[in-house]
């Protein structure tokens, strides 16, 4: 399997050059030359694969240059805990993303690639530096999937004050190998930070470096596994086999609902798709408009889709040729503001007796508001409420009582932290100090 990038500029790769750089030397993101499709055969078996054996048929599509057995090994440790599919109402289920050790779906591809990296850098005996934005879970769990592997030291980009203060300790108490720095700015001027690092051929000159954001191919692959890993549950209920489901994705930097189209193209049976946003709608307004506008990112109670250009809008285009049609075919968008955000999480808290996070409440509102009778909807459940009890408390008037995993991180002090202004070169400086 090689990979190009979406600019089509630069020569095509394999998966271990893609993983380690990040992005194309054209400033692309990389994509596979082509989608493999699944045999009939494991496409059968749907109903009767577990997570790990459906995990190992996907990404062995992509990542040929690791045998079998081994990929196999780096599965299992990495997804080492649950992903279950529950239902909410009648034709409503919630994919349950949330109970990796950071409480977030991106424990998941941060994971992944935190094995998959460290058997190449063990293998070819190299140090590397990781460097990352968040706009609050993906730094905790890149943090947490990284943490004490060898070799690897990582540098986690945020906006300061712009996170909520348990996704902060997430990072910051950890200390060893990973770096946390809170910016002066927002989340796309981290991410605008980042791509200059990528891009920066001095540095790059003499430091192995790459991303871990769903902009690396090793955060987008196995985030494929999990829809496919939804359906599959989906069938095993007896629910699926007369109506393809419907896909609602809370979606930010658009990574998560990308995977979810490679998954349909891969043959996992899959109708229609809806990417929720929250006031952050650039992507919306494109649906609408044809035309795509990025612009500085608003903060919301769903903050870690506070995005305001997508990066991941390149693959999405990429994959339906730039053809805006095409893509309103297969996808809608839909924008879901604050208020509605609260009013959902109070309506399935009272109807249903369950907490909801507010980013799930995103995807839950959009579903209602895109629902067809008779048939299936999933709905991607991104993260635990207790990551945000400010917004609980807001929504239902009482504290939400935290788990373990964070209760244990409130007294815990910061480490290996700084603060920065959002200019290039004062990161710049710090990261080459550092590293």
């Amino acid at each position: 399997m090689k990979f190009i990038s979406v600019n089509q500029h630069s020569p095509a790769v394999d998966f271990q050059q893609a993983l380690l750089q990040g992005i194309a030397p054209d400033g692309g993101l990389y994509v596979p030359e082509s989608i493999p499709v699944l045999s009939d055969g494991i496409l059968n078996q749907l109903t009767s694969q577990n997570l790990h054996q459906l995990a190992i048929e996907i990404a062995s599509q992509y990542i040929t240059e690791i045998p079998k057995t081994d990929l196999e090994k780096i599965i299992k440790k990495a997804l080492n805990f649950p992903i279950p599919l529950i239902t909410l109402e009648d034709n409503l289920f919630l994919l349950e993303l949330f109970h990796g050790p950071t409480l977030a779906f991106k424990d998941v591809g941060a994971r992944f690639m935190a094995q998959v990296l460290s058997y190449f850098l063990t293998r070819e005996k190299q140090q590397l530096a990781i460097i990352t934005a968040t706009s609050g879970d993906t730094g905790s769990a890149v943090a947490h999937g990284f943490f004490n592997v060898p070799g690897i030291k990582v540098f986690i980009l945020y906006p300061a004050n712009k996170i909520t203060a348990l996704q902060e300790q997430q990072m910051v108490t950890l200390g060893d190998n990973i770096y946390p720095v809170a910016v002066n700015g927002t989340f796309d001027d981290c991410q605008r930070m980042i791509k200059a690092t990528l891009g920066d051929q001095i540095l790059n000159k003499n430091h192995l470096i790459t991303t871990a954001n769903s902009i690396n191919l090793g955060r987008l692959i196995p985030q494929i596994i999990y829809h496919a890993w939804a359906v599959s549950q989906l069938l095993q209920k007896n629910i699926a086999h007369n109506s393809l489901p419907l896909l609602v994705v809370p979606s930010g930097n658009f990574g998560n609902i990308v995977a979810a189209v490679y998954a349909k193209r891969m043959g996992i049976p899959i109708g229609h798709f809806v990417a929720a946003t929250n006031a952050n709608d650039v992507v919306p307004n494109y649906f609408a408009s044809g035309q795509f506008n990025p612009r500085p990112s608003v903060t919301t109670i769903s903050n870690a889709m506070d995005v305001g250009n997508p990066s991941n809008m390149a693959r999405l285009q990429y994959l339906y040729e730039n053809n805006l049609k095409k893509l309103q075919q297969d996808m809608t968008a839909i924008a879901i503001s604050d208020d509605e955000t609260i009013k959902e999480i109070q309506r399935v808290y009272h109807e249903k007796n369950k907490i909801i996070d507010p980013h799930t409440a995103v995807g839950v509102a959009a579903a209602r508001k895109t629902q067809q009778a008779n048939i299936p909807t999933i709905v991607a459940a991104t993260a635990h409420p207790a990551k945000f009890p400010e917004v609980i408390k807001r929504a239902l008037g009482f504290d939400m009582p935290l788990p373990p995993e964070l209760s244990s991180l409130l007294n815990k002090s910061k480490q290996n932290h700084h603060i920065i202004s959002n200019d290039y070169s004062t990161w710049r400086e710090l990261f080459a100090a550092i590293y």
